[in-house]
């Protein structure tokens, strides 16, 4: 016996490669679910203008969108008869994709409604006059949640969100490492190849996209970055001044100017706004502030839209109230407020027209696709690996079941969520509170559902109820609004008629996946990996052929 023999070799310590690999494996699995929803209402957030368009089926949009300065000239007027005392009115004024004028004013002290300071209403831009439109929050819902979820405090909600957009980040970094012919196999998918097809898909989708995933998360955290990382800014900006010079280099804001208690009227507002127009274009001034408004000490500022320019950073003028003299043009920022402005546009997208906006869609669809598959890839690749299928371990079966509430079941929770708006009695009380519960309600059942349910059973189950309800609510839209899609092509509305047949389209995909899914198992039998007495020819060689058991 040799020396050598009486050692025994010590374990190899593991690459580079696989560190990453693991570290990739579990920095999207246990984030992977929330991450999932974030991207997929951050896709749909693209169009929330649209959607919410949608949500509002009694608000008719004109087929030319008002002038802004005549509609602002307009609101003010309403706004004097509205809410006399108070100290602050804003405007958001009409654009191509937003023809209404919504505005809200701060209410006299002690005249608010709820314990809210504030007040709101949507007018027509070209009458004046207030829209009553049903209650409804709009896509204005995906958006919130897409970065601060619902149900908890606002700034809890932006840490969790923060917290998982850094596993995805970790997530995206690790897997380019792991994959070392990621770019080869970009071009390579073997279809009907159980594990391998999961990570061809898997793989393709992140190839596809990654320089805009690796954007969009990192964008992400820089836009809250002063929530995660406050010390330099309370290290620097400690006075009431300086703290105010930093609010003016990040949003547009009117400098406060204590009332003088005189009346005195405003000067004309359009005026101030069409200076706006001249610099910045017909359509591109946003919004209209009004600070003091009859007093003497009025001020007004006209803000620039975020059309044409790739950057969130504050351009606005502001005017006396009484003379309508221009007082001061802000045009430019600080480098690293620029470069914060900068970031957060790229993350939003508003710079664009609507190919970029589809581009933006089509691309962090894929993103959210990326995350499911990889979800999915997770129970794929350890299945095979499971003492006996049918019975799979506690850990296995968690996974497995928020899988599908999570993807499948979160595409019933958003169509639902369209048709409680449509559903829900006009005059109920909290409207909108209760459309948002209904979409958290479906999504619990779609959990409850998958946890009684056979798991193949309940991915079909679910993926054929979200193709059904997204089939079915263009008829629904039909039948409860004077709004039907016959009628909406007749008019040249594509707003309504475009997001109908996108319904369509995406009932087509999940009925689909249905199909595909429930004839999966079938053409795929095999016997569990560790059956008793079971030859090696026999050993599953397609992951989830068990699934044909259950």
């Amino acid at each position: 016996m040799t020396s050598k023999s009486l050692h025994h070799t010590a374990p190899k310590a593991p690459g580079i490669r696989q560190t990453m690999s693991d570290l990739h494996t579990w920095a999207g699995l246990l984030c992977g679910w929330l991450l999932y929803a974030m991207f997929l209402t951050g896709t749909v957030s693209y169009f929330k203008e649209e959607i919410s368009q949608y949500m509002r089926p009694e608000v008719r949009h004109p087929a030319q969108t008002p002038d802004p300065a005549e509609a602002a000239q307009r609101i003010a007027g309403q706004l004097a008869q509205m809410a006399p005392g108070s100290s602050l009115w804003s405007m958001r004024l009409p654009d191509e994709r937003h023809p209404t004028v919504s505005s809200f004013w701060r209410l006299p002290p002690g005249g608010g409604k709820g314990g809210r300071g504030f007040d709101e209403a949507t007018f027509d831009a070209s009458s004046g006059r207030t829209i009553a439109g049903r209650d409804t929050v709009g896509g204005e819902f995906f958006y919130r949640f897409h970065f601060q979820f619902h149900y908890m405090p606002v700034r809890w909600g932006r840490w969790l969100a923060g917290f998982c957009a850094m596993f995805m980040l970790v997530a995206i970094v690790s897997g380019v490492i792991t994959h070392k012919k990621i770019f080869t196999d970009f071009f390579t998918f073997r279809w009907g190849k159980g594990q391998r097809s999961w990570l061809d898909a898997h793989n393709a989708l992140s190839v596809f996209g990654l320089p805009f995933h690796l954007m969009i998360t990192y964008t992400g955290l820089v836009t809250l970055m002063a929530l995660y990382m406050p010390w330099g800014e309370q290290a620097v900006y400690k006075t009431p001044a300086q703290r105010q010079e930093l609010t003016a280099e990040t949003s547009p804001t009117v400098q406060p100017v204590k009332p003088t208690g005189q009346a005195t009227p405003l000067a004309p507002i359009d005026a101030m706004v069409r200076q706006g127009q001249e610099r910045w274009g017909q359509y591109n001034v946003s919004r209209v502030i009004i600070a003091n408004p009859g007093d003497a000490a009025a001020r007004v500022s006209v803000v620039r839209g975020e059309a044409g320019r790739v950057s969130m950073s504050p351009q606005y003028m502001v005017f006396d109230g009484v003379s309508g003299q221009l007082l001061q043009s802000k045009d430019t920022v600080g480098p690293a407020a620029e470069t914060r402005g900068v970031m957060y546009a790229l993350h939003l997208g508003r710079f664009g027209d609507m190919p970029m906006r589809w581009l933006y869609f089509i691309v962090s669809l894929a993103g959210t696709a990326m995350v499911g598959t990889g979800l999915v890839m997770w129970t794929v690749k350890r299945r095979q690996k499971l003492g006996n299928p049918a019975r799979p371990h506690f850990g296995f079966s968690l996974v497995e079941r928020l899988n599908i509430a999570s993807i499948a079941g979160l595409s019933v929770a958003v169509t639902g969520f369209l048709w409680g708006n449509r559903l829900l009695p006009l005059g109920m009380a909290e409207r909108a509170a209760w459309e948002v519960h209904v979409f958290f309600a479906i999504w619990a059942l779609t959990l409850l559902h998958a946890m009684l349910r056979p798991a193949r059973r309940a991915w079909v189950e679910q993926l054929w109820a979200a193709a059904a309800l997204l089939a079915l609510l263009p008829f629904a839209s039909a039948a409860l609004t004077d709004r039907p899609m016959w009628a909406s092509l007749a008019r040249g509305d594509w707003v309504f008629a475009g997001l109908e047949i996108m319904l369509w389209l995406l009932a087509g995909l999940h009925a689909y996946l249905a199909v595909r899914t429930a004839r999966y198992p079938s053409k795929h039998r095999a016997v569990p990996a560790r059956a008793v007495g079971a030859p090696p020819a026999l050993q599953p060689g397609a992951p989830m052929a068990e699934e044909g058991a259950r």
